[in-house]
């Protein structure tokens, strides 16, 4: 062995052949790779909605109706960077659609603005509402938990991820 990396990747080796799972190694992924990009971008999306609708079920004193938007915006945003084709960004598609390459490449930018956009807007509400609370009269706003702050943030990072999954995991040949 030339060095440690070698011998622990070889020593690892060993250790899944010896497994008696003989179908593991025999897996193809290239051919499931739509499949496997399609249910982990749909697993990202659920999750995301499921910590949202569960803080505002289980703390619903603590959280406001405006912290959703945030979410709305991040699923919009999801809709829109993958309502454009790879190749139509790259220019090389067979039809230009209705404003060309230029035209999805801006619907792709903005898409991709807004989902970074509501990733912000989620972290204004973690720290801004839950983490720090101000000593202003004016606020009204007082949450006991920490929770839902943290569940709107997680569920806009899960769509966020769920938007590049579906978007770069896939692969779109057109012919196959």
């Amino acid at each position: 062995f030339t060095s440690t990396r070698d011998f622990i990747a070889q020593k690892m080796s060993r250790i899944l052949e010896s497994l008696p799972c003989d179908f593991l190694q025999n897996i193809d992924f290239s051919e499931k790779r739509n499949k496997i990009a399609s249910i982990t971008a749909g697993f990202f999306f659920f999750s995301g909605w499921w910590f949202a609708l569960d803080a505002s079920a289980s703390y619903h004193q603590d959280t406001r109706d405006v912290f959703h938007l945030c979410g709305v915006f991040s699923t919009i945003s999801m809709f829109m960077v993958n309502a454009v084709s790879n190749s139509l960004l790259r220019g090389d598609s067979f039809t230009d659609g209705c404003l060309g390459s230029v035209g999805g490449r801006i619907w792709f930018f903005f898409g991709f603005m807004m989902g970074f956009g509501s990733l912000i807007g989620a972290c204004y509400i973690l720290f801004g509402e839950y983490v720090y609370i101000s000593d202003n009269v004016n606020n009204t706003f007082k949450p006991e938990h920490t929770y839902p702050g943290v569940a709107f943030f997680l569920q806009n990072v899960f769509i966020f991820l769920s938007s590049i999954t579906f978007k770069f995991g896939r692969s779109e040949d057109m012919w196959g």
